[in-house]
C-alpha cells in the first residue's frame, strides 16, 4: 500500500483542499481553480483504473483479424505449389519476391494491430495529461500578480495595477494553496502512468511533474520574500 499512489486518499486530499481554500478565499478564482482539480482527480481515478485493465474487447477483435489474415497466408501458400507448376521457371523468382512482400506487409499489420490497445489507452491518457498541464498554467496566471513586495511599496501601484487587498497572512495562504494545487496536479499526473508502462505517456507525465515542481520553486521565493517583508514591517511597527 505504501509503493503506490492511492487514488481514493488523492480525491479526498482534493476534497480537503477545495473545502479549506472555500473557507479562506470563497469568491477567488484559485476556489474555483481548487474545484476544477477535484473534478479532474475522480475522473483520473477512474481513468486510472480504466488505463490498468486489459481491454478485452479490442483484444479479441485483435486476434480475430490476425487469425483472418493467417488464414489467408495459409491459403495462398497452399495454392503456391500449383502456381509454380503452372509457370515458367522464369516466373518463379517474382512469385516469390511477390509472396516475401506478403509477408512483410502481413507482419506490418499483425504488429500495428498488437500495438492498438495500447495506442487508445495512450490517447486518452496524453489528453487527460493535457488537462493538467492546462491546470498548472492556470494556476501560475493566478498567482503571476502576487507580488510581496507590493505590501511594503503600495504607493509605486500605477492606475492599471492590480488591486492588491490581501494582508501578508492571507496573501502567504494564498500562495501555499497555489503549491499544495501544484502538487496534487503532478501526483494525478503520477496515477494515470502507475499502472500503464508506456513510454510516450510516462514521458508526458514525468513533464508535468517537472513543470509543477518548477511552478512550485517561483511561488516559493515569493514566500520567503514575503517573510521577510513581514518580518521587516513588524520590526518597523516595533521601532515606532
Amino acid at each position: 500500500m505504501l509503493r503506490q499512489l492511492d487514488s481514493t486518499h488523492l480525491v479526498s486530499t482534493a476534497a480537503t483542499l477545495v473545502r479549506r481554500v472555500e473557507e479562506r478565499f470563497p469568491q477567488s478564482g484559485l476556489c474555483k481553480v481548487a474545484g476544477e482539480l477535484f473534478a479532474v482527480a475522480k475522473e483520473a481515478a477512474e481513468v486510472a483504473r480504466w488505463l490498468g485493465r486489459p481491454l478485452y474487447g479490442v483484444r479479441v477483435a485483435v486476434g480475430v483479424a490476425v487469425m483472418t489474415m493467417l488464414w489467408g497466408v495459409v491459403l495462398a501458400l497452399s495454392r503456391a505449389p500449383l502456381e509454380v507448376r503452372a509457370s515458367g521457371a522464369s516466373d518463379v523468382a517474382q512469385l516469390v519476391e511477390s509472396a516475401v512482400n506478403d509477408v512483410a506487409f502481413l507482419g506490418i499489420a499483425v504488429y500495428f494491430l498488437f500495438g492498438l490497445e495500447t495506442r487508445i489507452k495512450r490517447q486518452r491518457a496524453l489528453s487527460k495529461l493535457h488537462v493538467l498541464r492546462s491546470l498548472a498554467h492556470i494556476v501560475d496566471m493566478h498567482q503571476l500578480t502576487k507580488d510581496p513586495e507590493r505590501l511594503l511599496h503600495p504607493e509605486l501601484d500605477t492606475l492599471s495595477s492590480p488591486k492588491r487587498t490581501m494582508t501578508a497572512f492571507e496573501l502567504t495562504r494564498y500562495l501555499d494553496y497555489c503549491t499544495e494545487i501544484l502538487a496534487l496536479t503532478g501526483k494525478l499526473g503520477a496515477l494515470y502512468v502507475q499502472d500503464f508502462d508506456d513510454a510516450d505517456t510516462v514521458a508526458a507525465a514525468g513533464s508535468i511533474e517537472t513543470l509543477t515542481v518548477g511552478l512550485s520553486q517561483k511561488i516559493w521565493q515569493k514566500i520567503i520574500i514575503l517573510e521577510r517583508v513581514s518580518g521587516r514591517s513588524a520590526a518597523a511597527s516595533a521601532l515606532g
